[in-house]
């Protein structure tokens, strides 16, 4: 927060952009606010109804101070009603992430990942867990551990595992389970073109990251969000995902439909078209404008 304060003041911005539900997110707009800078936030209006999750109270906080809400779903539109947003500060663009997906779709497919990894187009389940509500718990942890034993026995795992997560397995002492599993192959993070690659030949998404959730129903992969909730339902009303939450048994029944072929088809919501961004910058050249 002090070193962006010392640039707003250097820089004298018009507007400043945040994105998302990060703790930067919440930090940037507090200053911007507070040095009377007006704060737009893209992906404004998600909401879990959990604040035991940290990006909930980002959320949250950021939408009351913003001026301009820039929504990628039309439930995001209503939960800033019922809160008691001006309806004249919200913006329903889409979404600037699925820009992002379309833009570099085509560089990323044309990467050797899956040979690099040995890996058959839809013949593995992709995995990303860090959430603490699923790895700072022994127990939940665990569970988890246990449905990705038994699924691994069905179909190969690739995980590019999380420091913390990693972190939370050896200080548990799970690393005998992990070694245990021969078809759960642990790999560094990846970087964004050679993640989106795999996410895209995937035959499954095993996850409990948010936006992952969205990215999988434009690719079309059955994706289970590994979490009791979800900041997007609009991903369970169109989308391809599933919640499974944590219960390892839950995990591993709705695994083994997905594997039988019962497979939730999704369709691409309203403006998730490579045009979001446009429409923001519409926006925002519209009120310096005026």
């Amino acid at each position: 927060m002090i070193a962006f304060e010392s640039t707003l003041i250097k820089e004298q911005p018009d507007l400043v952009l945040v994105v998302g539900d990060v703790n930067s997110t919440l930090a940037c707009t507090l200053v911007a606010s507070k040095l009377h800078v007006p704060v737009a936030h893209v992906e404004a209006g998600l909401r879990s109804f959990d604040r035991r999750m940290p990006e909930e109270i980002n959320r949250v906080v950021t939408d009351q101070i913003a001026e301009l809400l820039f929504t990628t779903e039309r439930d995001a539109n209503e939960n800033l009603l019922r809160e008691g947003v001006d309806e004249a500060k919200i913006h329903f663009v889409g979404n600037v992430m699925i820009d992002t997906l379309l833009r570099h779709k085509e560089q990323a497919l044309v990467l050797n990942t899956l040979k690099e990894y040995q890996l058959e187009a839809s013949g593995y389940a992709l995995l990303t867990l860090h959430r603490p509500p699923n790895v700072d718990t022994p127990e939940t942890l665990a569970g988890i551990l246990y449905a990705l034993a038994e699924i691994q026995s069905h179909l190969p795992i690739i995980f590019p595992a999380h420091p913390r997560t990693m972190k939370r397995i050896a200080e548990f002492g799970f690393k005998d389970q992990l070694a245990a599993m021969p078809n759960l192959r642990i790999i560094d993070p990846l970087g964004y073109l050679a993640f989106l690659n795999l996410m895209t030949n995937a035959r499954l998404m095993l996850t409990d990251s948010g936006g992952i959730q969205e990215e999988t129903t434009i690719l079309g992969v059955p994706c289970l969000t590994l979490r009791e909730n979800t900041e997007r339902p609009v991903m369970v009303t169109q989308g391809t995902n599933k919640i499974a939450g944590n219960d390892p048994g839950n995990i591993l029944s709705e695994t083994l439909k997905i594997l039988q072929g019962s497979n939730k088809s999704g369709n691409v919501p309203e403006l998730w078209d490579g045009q979001a961004a446009e429409r923001l910058i519409n926006v925002i050249s519209q009120m310096v404008i005026s």
